[in-house]
């Protein structure tokens, strides 16, 4: 493992990374387009499959460890989840 310094960079920057997609959901979320706008859908699958590649080379390059790695994904994919189910939800709700 790199040392202490790389690795706090290496967290900030990929957390940094998590937290613009996090904006990306939740900005769309306050507009409901989520469901109705599958463009969005690639523009957030293309955003996790390229920080799922960042997540990678900072795990081979030995600046993070995998469990980390995996845990920072699960946090964000959980998230995005938890997005998706709320505005299935509130669609729902708004029909009946």
């Amino acid at each position: 493992m790199t040392n202490e310094n790389e690795h706090q960079l290496a967290l900030s920057v990929l957390n940094n990374e998590a937290n613009k997609i996090r904006t990306l959901i939740n900005s769309q979320r306050n507009h409901l387009c989520i469901s109705q706008c599958k463009a969005f859908e690639e523009v957030v699958d293309t955003q996790m499959y390229g920080f799922s590649r960042q997540i990678d080379f900072a795990t081979k390059m030995n600046i993070l460890n995998p469990e980390e790695g995996q845990l920072i994904l699960a946090d964000l994919e959980r998230e995005l989840n938890k997005v998706y189910v709320d505005v299935y939800e509130t669609q729902k709700e708004m029909q009946e």
